[in-house]
């Protein structure tokens, strides 16, 4: 029997900011525009928190900032990727590791929602989860006009600010030089090299694929799996791993945009599981309660079993 999880989720700002405006979706579905609300807050502990050897950021970006978006907490102006590991028990470990990336438009990053509780959950379940906090594109200094700008685009007004099209390249190198770490530092974690997988929501979902297929053969993840990202298609290599790929049909970021992806990987006979919920929206995190895509994450699991990727260490 599935056990259902509750969990509290805020949509990550790649969904509020790409595909319809809010004030679209609120006049389609006869709903009111929802409001946000924002908070700064001083710089959380970073224990464990380990910087990744990449590349210099390209812009000129201000300093980091944290904060909270209807109480959830966010990043913004990251210029140095680190990786944060959530361990299991070593009673319940798996030897099998994640590197999760979240997610936020390339403006910023759902920690809390798409990256600490996410990790925590994998770690409760005996996977050795790893919080990507990848490289963005600058947003303003002054936090007001940040704040006034997204409420702007988030209402459908005229904005400055918009995502990246696709990853940036630094993003990009960000998710490898993860998956690098993890496997050069798999025996200190008790993780098995051979089982270093990459999960992303929204943007940090674009992370993984482009990660994933800027890959050299023989190191690409394991396995991966898209949370509620684009799935248009891409030129699928003969060695792409096993993909696990999650949307909503309500998604209006990406739902109307076709699953050229899924067909790629069913058209090179790679091994593939996709998942349409009927409902969920955009940016549910580990399931949005009251909808089908609650679960998602349990059904995960059995995927992961089903293909012998979570055998004892």
């Amino acid at each position: 029997m599935i056990r259902r999880h509750h969990y509290r989720v805020a949509a990550s700002v790649f969904g509020l900011l790409v595909g319809i405006p809010q004030v679209a979706v609120a006049q389609a579905t006869g709903t009111a525009s929802p409001a946000f609300s924002f908070a700064q807050v001083p710089t959380p502990p970073k224990a464990g928190e380990i910087p990744l050897q990449t590349g210099p950021q390209a812009p000129e970006m201000p300093a980091e900032n944290w904060f909270r978006m209807n109480g959830d907490l966010n990043v913004r102006n990251v210029s140095v990727a680190t990786l944060t590991p959530f361990l299991p028990d070593p009673d319940k470990a798996t030897g099998t590791a994640i590197i999760v990336a979240p997610g936020g438009g390339f403006l910023g990053l759902a920690m809390e929602t798409e990256g600490y509780a996410v990790a925590r959950w994998l770690a409760d379940h005996g996977i050795a989860a790893f919080v990507l906090k990848y490289r963005l594109v600058p947003t303003p200094d002054d936090f007001n006009v940040y704040t006034q700008e997204m409420k702007d685009a988030m209402g459908g007004k005229p904005s400055g600010m918009r995502p990246p099209q696709d990853t940036p390249t630094f993003s990009r190198d960000d998710g490898l030089a993860a998956l690098a770490l993890v496997r050069a530092r798999a025996k200190e974690w008790r993780v098995d090299s051979a089982r270093i997988g990459m999960m992303g929501f929204s943007a940090g979902a674009f992370t993984t694929i482009t990660a994933t297929l800027a890959a050299r053969p023989g190191e690409r993840p394991a396995f991966i799996a898209p949370i509620y990202g684009r799935l248009t298609a891409h030129d699928v290599p003969a060695d792409a791993p096993p993909m696990f790929a999650v949307l909503a049909a309500d998604d209006h970021a990406f739902a109307n945009q076709g699953f050229g992806l899924i067909n790629g990987w069913v058209r090179a006979k790679r091994p593939v599981e996709f998942h349409f919920y009927q409902n969920g929206g955009h940016g549910f995190g580990l399931g949005r309660a009251g909808t089908t895509s609650n679960g998602w994450i349990e059904t995960f699991m059995a995927w992961l079993a089903n293909n012998g990727l979570t055998g004892k260490h």
